[in-house]
């Protein structure tokens, strides 16, 4: 198997903080997206969406999205604690807060940095307006994540989860944006610390910062 990526990209963070999480090495291939690598006929052939990450199966098969990836694994290797949950009602918390803090969280957050940052304007069509607009939908979501947070020592409870990753690769990503925890947002600062702890999350960084 291969894993093809920008590894400082919040998307492939994810990926790749969930596999240490687990303890699985695979080979990687960078993947420049600035140039538009990720735009070629070659890579669009084994890509859906044309993004990265992109996993390519030893039997030709190919997976796209961070999620879709990390559940492959998760199914494959079949972990006591799953960070997807185990009982049904975990499952479904974590399944909730994974997807609050993507599509309220992460992708606005690209959506703000693409359209303030216009670092693919030779590409897309950017809306400065609109950056600015999601930015401020960002700034309104962290109380969300603060009033969460003063109940549980985790996004989705009190067990690390896919949705601390996801949460995580957001608040570490919006960082472009000058935007990061007010003072009165001590639970969520905490968190911050504490996932910024954990062994595979050093190791993450570390490698991105290399």
């Amino acid at each position: 198997m291969k894993l093809y990526e920008l590894a400082p990209t919040p998307s492939a963070r994810r990926v790749n903080i969930f596999l240490a999480e687990m303890g699985i090495e695979i080979d990687r291939v960078n993947i420049d997206i600035r140039s538009g690598e990720n735009l070629t006929d070659e890579f669009k052939a084994m890509s859906v969406n044309g993004r990265i990450p992109l996993l390519a199966l030893d039997d030709g098969q190919t997976l796209c999205e961070s999620v879709a990836i990390c559940r492959y694994f998760d199914e494959l290797h079949q972990p006591k604690n799953s960070l997807f949950g185990t009982t049904p009602i975990q499952k479904a918390k974590i399944e909730m807060w994974q997807r609050i803090c993507e599509l309220q969280g992460l992708f606005v957050g690209f959506q703000a940095f693409r359209n303030i940052t216009k670092i693919f304007e030779d590409r897309e069509n950017c809306v400065e307006a609109w950056g600015e607009e999601s930015k401020r939908r960002l700034i309104d979501f962290l109380p969300t994540l603060e009033t969460q947070l003063s109940q549980h020592q985790f996004i989705a409870g009190n067990s690390f989860s896919i949705a601390d990753i996801t949460a995580y690769a957001m608040m570490t990503f919006i960082q472009n944006l000058d935007i990061t925890p007010s003072k009165e947002q001590v639970n969520l600062t905490r968190w911050l610390h504490e996932i910024e702890q954990r062994s595979s999350v050093q190791s993450v960084n570390a490698g991105n910062n290399a």
